[in-house]
């Protein structure tokens, strides 16, 4: 029997993001074009650098309206008739408010390319912003709300931003504004906001797709040449969040009688611009919570069978950031888990093994390529770093570094990270945010018991 020789499997070659092409517009669009052929859906994002910090403090929310109100209506369309458009054209469209500023998303097959940026310009252009259609959203932004806060995972969120960030920073109140904020938004509040912001200076528009035979820079002039320019603004918006003094703490929103308990963990994390670069903290992420085999999961889910699964994750800013652990437990758990959470976070001082280090690396790296595979994935990557401040060469130049961490970058991050944040360093829990949405008869006494710090119970009534 000849014997077969196994071939040689050798390390796949160091990827590439796909190549970007740009163009500015006399009115500050700047445009940023990906071609990437095979694929016939083309997606356009747009980035609109709108503070939230803009809106004023006794309309928060009406960002959101504005986003939402873009399309119900034009100069020369009903709502309705809008939407048969957008549906004849194939064009798929969204729009949305973040701390980094406004978003449209559309995706249109690639022969219908021209029609729908016709469609996005009288989106920009010709909004009316009808009473009833503003009013319908702010009906429908109400019950959402309500919605929001019955769900715990939500709810943890929003007691957790009102916790971490300072009452000043706009940062800690809901991105959609609240009950009291949005009840008094009204047509011409919606309409003076979008008149003062949304504007082509400093705003970026991404096209990525199969573009071969299409001249972009040509269609989008057409289209936008004539969308206003506004004040002189920079692409994305420098600034930093202000934390809260007495942060360090645990918060128990009370829900009697609830069977489970949501959970966020988090403290203030590094932005893109880290010491010692970024490459290191989704490792440090997929080694803590980003995997059923992470050391949390590794305990709370496979060893006791607490949860179904918990996730940590660091969330960069413009300036700074945080990290954030979250998830769900059986309720009779519920302060054990928060202990083992907060000591294995923790314990990520005492260092990480290089298997360990080496499977966050290699999950993260090697699936880059599938991860980046379509255009729609491109073009939000693109936008994403866009808001950054940064292009899609840092996406390259960072999975480029990703392949040469090793343990000692991973253990210097994270000691770096626990360091200027305040957290591991002094007493147990001291510098964490804690943040517990369960029945707080049950569990506020099992809480104190830890000795993380005060427990504060908040009720939504």
């Amino acid at each position: 029997m000849s014997q077969v020789t196994r071939p040689t499997v050798a390390p796949p070659a160091p990827w590439h993001f796909p190549a970007a092409t740009t163009h500015d517009l006399p009115n500050g669009l700047h445009l940023v074009t990906y071609d990437v052929p095979g694929q016939y859906v083309v997606s356009v994002r747009l980035a609109v650098p709108v503070p939230l910090d803009s809106e004023p403090t006794l309309r928060e929310g009406v960002g959101t309206i504005m986003a939402r109100t873009l399309d119900e209506g034009t100069e020369t369309c009903t709502a309705e008739e809008f939407a048969r458009l957008l549906e004849r054209k194939g064009v798929g469209y969204g729009a949305g408010v973040s701390d980094a500023g406004l978003s449209l998303d559309l995706d249109v097959v690639k022969g219908n390319l021209e029609p729908a940026l016709d469609l996005l310009r009288q989106i920009l252009t010709e909004p009316v912003f009808r009473e009833a259609e503003v009013a319908r959203h702010v009906r429908s932004r109400l019950a959402e709300i309500e919605q929001e806060r019955s769900i715990g995972a939500n709810r943890s969120m929003l007691e957790f931003v009102r916790t971490f960030y300072a009452p000043t920073d706009r940062s800690s109140r809901p991105t959609g504004g609240s009950p009291e904020t949005v009840s008094t938004i009204t047509r011409d509040d919606v309409a003076a906001h979008y008149r003062q912001h949304v504007t082509a200076s400093g705003s970026t528009l991404v096209v990525a797709g199969d573009l071969g035979g299409l001249d972009v820079p040509a269609l989008v002039d057409a289209a936008l040449a004539d969308w206003p320019s506004g004040p002189a603004r920079a692409r994305f918006i420098e600034r930093s969040a202000t934390h809260a003094n007495h942060r360090s703490r645990v918060v128990l929103v009370d829900r009697p009688g609830a069977v489970q308990s949501d959970f966020l963990v988090g403290a203030p994390g590094p932005d893109r611009s880290a010491p010692g670069g970024w490459a290191p903290y989704p490792v440090l992420a997929y080694v803590l919570g980003g995997s059923p085999t992470a050391r949390l999961d590794a305990v709370l889910r496979e060893e006791k069978g607490y949860t179904y699964g918990t996730r940590s994750s660091f969330r960069p800013k413009r300036g700074g950031g945080s990290f954030l652990t979250f998830g769900s437990v059986r309720a009779d758990v519920t302060a054990e888990s928060i202990g083992i959470i907060v000591d294995i976070l923790e314990g990520g001082r005492d260092g990480f093994s290089e298997k360990e280090v080496r499977a966050g690396v290699d999950y993260i790296a090697k699936t880059a390529p599938g991860r980046f595979a379509t255009a729609d994935a491109i073009a939000d990557e693109a936008v994403g770093m866009a808001m950054d401040g940064r292009t899609t060469a840092f996406t390259t130049a960072n999975l480029h570094d990703l392949v040469t961490v090793d343990r000692d970058r991973v253990t210097d991050a994270y000691e770096r990270f626990t360091r200027l944040a305040g957290v591991g360093s002094g007493a147990r829990g001291a510098g964490w945010t804690i943040v517990v949405v369960g029945d707080a008869s049950q569990h506020r006494e099992p809480l104190e018991a830890l000795g993380l710090g005060e427990v504060t119970v908040v009720t939504d009534d």
